[in-house]
């Protein structure tokens, strides 16, 4: 039988296993070998085809008595680019002082981790237990948790409650947990003109007067000012191409881009369509993709039993908070409520990347709380 690593261990094992997204392989094999031998059925599967595929996931379920509760733990193995500049190699696991260096220490694989020691010392008997683990939530995220929700419905295996472990915590371990995001989209933009000399403005039509009279439009946009529990949604211009190499040409065309982050007073086609009417007025054509609506988890009994698991181990009272960027919770929330607790958030995504080894213990005995409070029902 294979040994149970700690959660320190674990971690190390995990960091150790190369994943830029999408995942695959390797770090697979590494979490399977820690679940079979607790009793987990380990479902993996590929899904999905080029550009944005394949992808590998993995569902693993511990089914309790007959009529029990389902609690499930849901993350990602798949990590960003390390990028240059790291003190150690960046899938090379190292402890210096209090803390173990490494890609995807904190985002995520420290939390599954701690999952997996949550899990070991949660009976059978005590209600089914399983983890949604995804492989591309850090690309586009179209065939990890997008397929493994249709893994489950195909199964009849669906959660009454999940806990997502992003790392949500701000300055210390338990100080902000989510309780929601906001909603995520991006619209490409292009105006056609007619190229022609510069001395000859009359011969030509020059879209960039148009392109700028429609962004100064956009930027003045007001979309809301917020509500209880989100923050104001914000459109931003995020890129300008015109790809005009030449000084005494006027551009056929000028493209632009920009991202909107938005709260529940809106939806995504809804944004979508109050664009493309201000782009149709400049003679622009719109192209949009949505990534998420926003969602909410609306304060109460859930919220309430991991506010208690982190109160009980670290002394905080979380704060229930909805900022940030999307996470795949903005999917989870489908089959059932979802919140997000996890490490601190200060090196995610950066070079030498760390969580505070001392942390991931206390985090197990978070998750260890909460899942077992929430199959007790």
């Amino acid at each position: 039988m294979t040994q149970v690593l700690s959660t320190l261990e674990l971690a190390e094992a995990l960091i150790a296993c190369p994943s830029v997204t999408p995942a695959a392989g390797m770090v697979f094999d590494c979490l399977e070998a820690q679940l079979a031998p607790l009793g987990f059925a380990v479902h993996r599967k590929v899904s999905g085809e080029a550009p944005d595929g394949p992808v590998e996931n993995l569902f693993a379920i511990r089914k309790g008595p007959e009529g029990c509760r389902h609690f499930a733990f849901a993350g990602h193995l798949d990590v960003v680019p390390p990028g240059d500049g790291w003190t150690s190699g960046p899938f090379l696991p190292e402890r210096r002082g209090d803390l173990l260096h490494g890609r995807g220490a904190v985002d995520m694989k420290g939390a599954i981790a701690a999952m997996v020691s949550a899990a070991s010392l949660i009976p059978a008997e005590a209600g089914t237990l399983s983890l949604i683990i995804a492989g591309d939530e850090e690309g586009p995220a179209k065939y990890g948790t997008v397929a493994l929700i249709e893994q489950m419905r195909e199964m009849g295996t669906l959660p009454d409650l999940c806990l997502v472990g992003e790392p949500t915590s701000a300055s210390r371990l338990g100080d902000v947990m989510k309780i929601g995001r906001r909603g995520s989209l991006n619209v490409w933009l292009d105006v056609a003109g007619q190229e022609g000399h510069v001395a000859y403005p009359h011969l030509a039509d020059n879209p960039l007067p148009r392109l700028v009279a429609m962004l100064a439009e956009l930027d003045a946009l007001v979309l809301d000012e917020g509500t209880e529990w989100f923050q104001a949604s914000n459109l931003e211009i995020t890129d300008v191409t015109v790809g005009n190499p030449a000084t005494n040409v006027i551009p056929p065309r000028a493209t632009t881009r920009i991202s909107i982050r938005f709260n529940d007073r809106h939806t995504g086609d809804s944004l979508v369509a109050q664009v493309s009417e201000i782009a149709a007025r400049h003679g622009a054509t719109a192209r949009a993709v949505i990534s998420g609506e926003a969602f909410l988890t609306l304060p109460g009994e859930f919220s309430k039993l991991v506010a208690a698991a982190v109160k009980a181990e670290t002394g905080l009272d979380p704060e229930a908070s909805t900022s940030g960027g999307t996470s795949d919770a903005r999917f989870l929330r489908a089959l059932c409520p979802v919140i997000e607790f996890g490490l601190s958030n200060a090196t995610m995504h950066k070079r030498d990347e760390a969580v505070a080894m001392a942390d991931l213990d206390v985090l197990a005995r978070i998750y260890r709380r909460v899942a077992e409070a929430a199959l007790a029902g």
